[in-house]
């Protein structure tokens, strides 16, 4: 009987073992899959958490940049990874949103099902810019009354079929009646190089792309796609303002495979936000044009689900699912 005791206490002795590694979470490098290129918005951002998370925990966090597939190869990587905490992804509108709607048959997993929501970092705004050499207008209201003038005869440009852009050019048709053309670019930087060339005539985009050629004269910004005027110029007017309702933004967060413990969820979650709340965070995201945002998962969670309810009206109506 002793040495049953014995034996059962050094089994016992071993059981917390699974609780220690998840307390002590990260144990290794822990690589962070950015689901675009290299030096763009989200790559930006993604570096700035992820040195302050490697500070923090005292491990690396390294970045991977997995492109394609209006960002869906990144996060199908994602959700395919070893629940251990060691995998995290950045997941944006168009591979929660956007993407798993417009093509189910082409997204290898299921948002909220694969994933977990971890934490919402930011809000990144979509404005309206214009080419002024290709349109003869200087106010919202003023184009309006053009494209319905001009049916099918302006050319907008987006990053990409299913990215926020080419939804939020979608929903500003269905909120307005007009009807413009569609060209889709592989990314921002062609778009905006044709935009400023005059092969297409207006866009919406992120605004920390467009800002800079704004500034210089070379787009004129008409509106920003947030529900209220955005903080980085409250002179521009939102589109909100002529169409009520109407919002088309876009936003990053970090997710993780299904059956991650929630122990490491929350853990990440909360540093995480702890960068989120810093001042000088606040400032470089600020600077960049951007909302810094500091969520918890469930709030994350939510606010995916209104997404994608949101978004599935437009796809529907525009007829953009495949079959």
């Amino acid at each position: 009987m002793k040495l049953l005791s014995i034996a059962v206490s050094a089994c016992l002795a071993f059981l917390p073992a699974a609780g220690f590694a998840k307390d002590e979470w990260p144990t290794d490098t822990v690589k962070i899959i950015v689901p675009f290129t290299a030096g763009g918005t989200t790559d930006i951002f993604a570096r700035v958490i992820g040195d302050h998370l490697q500070k923090a925990f005292g491990k690396p966090f390294i970045i991977e940049n997995v492109p394609g597939a209006g960002s869906v190869n990144g996060i199908a990587q994602v959700a395919r990874a070893k629940p251990d905490g060691l995998t995290i992804g950045i997941a944006s509108t168009s591979g929660l949103a956007i993407n798993p709607l417009m093509r189910p048959d082409q997204v290898p997993y299921k948002p909220l099902k694969d994933l977990i929501p971890v934490s919402m970092f930011d809000r990144v705004p979509n404005v309206l810019v214009i080419n002024p050499n290709k349109l003869p207008v200087k106010s919202l209201p003023e184009l309006i009354d053009y494209l319905k003038k001009n049916p099918g005869k302006v050319a907008y440009g987006s990053s990409g079929v299913g990215t926020s852009q080419h939804l939020a050019a979608e929903l500003f048709q269905q909120m307005t009646g007009t009807k413009i053309t569609h060209v889709p670019y592989p990314g921002s930087a062609r778009m905006i190089t044709d935009l400023i060339g005059g092969q297409i005539a207006m866009s919406f985009d992120n605004v920390p792309l467009l800002l800079p050629h704004v500034q210089a004269g070379k787009l004129t910004m008409l509106a920003t796609a947030t529900a209220k005027r955005a903080a980085f110029d409250e002179k521009v007017p939102a589109v909100a303002e002529s169409l009520p309702g109407f919002e088309a933004v876009a936003w990053h967060g970090f997710v993780v495979p299904a059956g991650t413990p929630d122990e490491i969820v929350q853990k990440l979650a909360a540093e995480v936000q702890v960068c989120m709340k810093k001042p000088e965070t606040i400032k470089k995201f600020s600077d960049a044009g951007a909302e810094a945002l500091a969520t918890s998962p469930k709030e994350f969670a939510d606010y995916i689900a209104a997404e994608m309810d949101k978004w599935k009206a437009v796809i529907d109506k525009a007829g953009l699912a495949t079959k």
